[in-house]
């Protein structure tokens, strides 16, 4: 075999070990998924030698995707769009053309992205509410917050707290037509947790008089204290949702600092004084046994009083809403959770599901057995899959019977 025979060999060798990713069988597409993970993968370790090299922030890199993926607010036959501002925190709003003697039902929705990445002028955010808006006759408000590492934890809560606040005031709803008792809550990944934390903070908020009719949270992230759950230890590796990535999301969330990362990349970062907290995601009694499979529940390693104390927001419901105490849980509004077999944050939609439905909260649980985490990003070309055509058509179709 003469060199340059060699060297192919040995580049094509290296190509197939970098694209390929082991995906289950059962997932369509599968080769598709591997070159669209490896892109993921290929930002990923680009992120980590700029940082190292000192040159920017991890997340910096990450945004480009953000960048390159924003599409410009432009309206349609069926969609008026525009970015304005609801309480001083930019939106971007859809509002349906077709004329109706009814009132129109909304939707606030909330992009994921860890708190660090992400917009709601991302081309399948936007793509996703104008369906939405289009197929429900319903005003879509999609909220751009925030994020992580320029600010941390509260801000992005109140930032979406505000919105949705805001749109809820009785002169809002009329102003936009809006039938008060049709309004729904949603969001996925990051944004299913701070529309679980915004349902969560409504019920105690005497100023809002109108309530929320639905939420729908897709595949939410909604517990800090356990990063070592059966969901994290099978899909460890899996595409598009490493550990170590959503590792990475759950720290910037509150600091820049690496002592919290390193800690919850061993699942040493609660302090024992806050022990009483694990009950409430105690996955040994959480989960159905499909799910626990050969997992052995092992009772919490405590970390240091220093990291709770300094960074206390991983211990706050409304940064971790399934740390909110049962009595805190009635009330809440008929929810849809969608949830996916091969993603790290499996594990909390099932858990709060059981919560919810242990207090008589009515839960439509929505498990797709061969979808990846982030699904609905992948609704546009050329990155577009059939799981997310349908993952989306699935939320879509329940938020248009429900709302």
């Amino acid at each position: 075999m003469g060199t340059k025979s060699l060297c192919l060999l040995l580049a094509s060798v290296l190509v197939a070990y970098y694209v390929y990713t082991p995906v289950p069988e059962t997932i369509e597409e599968r080769w598709k998924l591997m070159l669209i993970n490896a892109g993921f993968r290929s930002v990923a370790h680009v992120a980590e030698f700029a940082e190292w090299l000192g040159l920017v922030h991890y997340m910096e890199v990450l945004m480009m995707i953000t960048s390159i993926e924003y599409t410009a607010p432009i309206s349609d036959e069926n969609v008026t769009v525009t970015d304005t501002k609801f309480n001083n925190v930019p939106v971007r709003l859809y509002v349906p053309r077709k004329q109706s003697s009814e009132l129109k039902r909304a939707v606030i929705y909330i992009h994921g992205g860890g708190w660090c990445v992400g917009g709601s002028a991302m081309e399948p955010y936007d793509l996703l509410s104008r369906w939405t808006a289009n197929e429900l006759n319903a005003v879509v408000i999609s909220v751009e917050y925030r994020l992580a590492p320029l600010h941390h934890f509260p801000v992005q809560f109140e930032d979406v707290y505000a919105v949705v606040k805001f749109f809820l005031q009785t002169s809002i709803l009329a102003r936009y037509g809006v039938d008060p008792n049709r309004v729904c809550v949603s969001g996925d990944s990051a944004g299913g947790n701070l529309a679980a934390a915004v349902a969560q903070q409504l019920l105690d908020d005497l100023e809002v008089k109108a309530k929320l009719k639905i939420q729908a949270l897709l595949y939410p992230a909604l517990q800090t204290l356990d990063l070592d759950l059966p969901s994290y230890k099978e899909n460890e590796n899996k595409p598009i949702l490493p550990k170590s990535l959503m590792v990475r999301f759950w720290s910037e969330y509150f600091t820049t600092d690496v002592s919290l990362k390193e800690a919850m990349a061993s699942n040493r970062h609660v302090p024992a004084e806050s022990s009483h907290l694990f009950r409430f995601v105690n996955w040994s009694n959480l989960l159905p046994e499909k799910f626990k499979k050969d997992h052995v529940y092992a009772s919490p390693i405590y970390g240091s009083s220093r990291l709770g104390k300094k960074y206390p927001g991983f211990l706050d419901p409304r940064a971790a809403p399934l740390l909110a105490d049962d009595t805190k849980l009635f009330g809440l509004p008929v929810t849809y959770i969608l949830t996916c077999q091969h993603d790290v944050l499996r594990d909390d939609g099932i858990m709060y599901v059981s919560r919810l439905r242990k207090v008589g909260i009515e839960v439509i649980h929505d498990h797709i057995e061969d979808a990846i985490h982030g699904a609905l990003m992948f609704i546009t070309s050329p990155t577009d899959l059939a799981l997310g055509h349908r993952v989306a058509n699935k939320y879509i179709e329940w938020l248009n019977m429900n709302l």
